[in-house]
């Protein structure tokens, strides 16, 4: 019985071509923040509707800020009153290319 591949093999694969690898690292901060943004209000009991009250703004506001397939880039300060309702602050860090 052949193995069925996983998606990480798909990744990895998808990988190894160049135009992928760089959309891939050019996306993955983004994606890496709205899943953090998720990992803290989960754990904190809060709901988007919550947030959104909590935020002064509309649960579709919320949805559209975690979701990964928004194309919509959130102000900083949007990022940085989310996280201070539920405990953090954010860090910005800058990180050099690697040289091609």
């Amino acid at each position: 019985m052949t193995e069925r591949p996983t998606f990480e093999d798909f990744k990895a694969k998808a990988l190894r071509n160049p135009e992928v690898k760089a959309a891939y690292d050019e996306a993955s901060a983004g994606y890496a923040m709205k899943r953090n943004m998720i990992a803290m209000r989960t754990p904190a009991g809060k709901t988007q509707e919550q947030m959104a009250e909590l935020l002064g703004t509309k649960r579709s506001n919320i949805s559209r800020l975690e979701s990964v397939n928004s194309d919509v880039s959130p102000r900083l300060v949007t990022v940085e009153k989310y996280a201070r309702v539920l405990g953090y602050r954010v860090k910005v860090e800058f990180v050099p290319t690697p040289v091609k």
